[in-house]
């Protein structure tokens, strides 16, 4: 159980319904007690394919919790925009972070690590950790 705010986890996808669906996957496993606060912001306003730097924003501000925010993509175009949106400065949450995770096994370990009340810094090695994973 965390003993302060939780690192809030944003999943951002071409596709809102992928997004959604690993948003739900990383929470269903972190289990009980308090989970992190997830997000997904996935495809574009009108829900075709893409990214979107309003949901994304939107997404992270729905998330923060004053101990950061971890952004975790899925291809080239969404790490762009996530990039943009940060040198912007005012876009994002102070203390969010691009994390460099592969995307469906770095947000269940970041969601996971969060809820069990790791800092910012924890969380984003967490997910990166999930580069080694063998599955061979």
């Amino acid at each position: 159980m965390a003993n302060g705010p939780l690192v809030g986890v944003v999943l951002v996808s071409h596709s809102g319904p992928v997004a959604e669906a690993v948003a739900a996957l990383a929470t269903g496993l972190a289990g009980g007690g308090d989970t992190a606060p997830v997000a997904a912001a996935g495809g574009t306003e009108d829900g075709g394919l893409g990214t979107s730097a309003e949901l994304i924003s939107a997404a992270a501000a729905r998330v923060d919790r004053g101990a950061g925010v971890a952004l975790l993509t899925d291809l080239g175009s969404a790490v762009l925009t996530v990039k943009a949106l940060l040198a912007e400065g005012d876009e994002l949450p102070d203390g969010a972070r691009l994390v460099d995770a592969p995307f469906l096994e770095g947000a269940v370990a970041a969601v996971v690590t969060t809820s069990a009340g790791a800092d910012l810094a924890a969380v984003e090695a967490a997910a990166e950790e999930a580069y080694t994973y063998r599955k061979a």
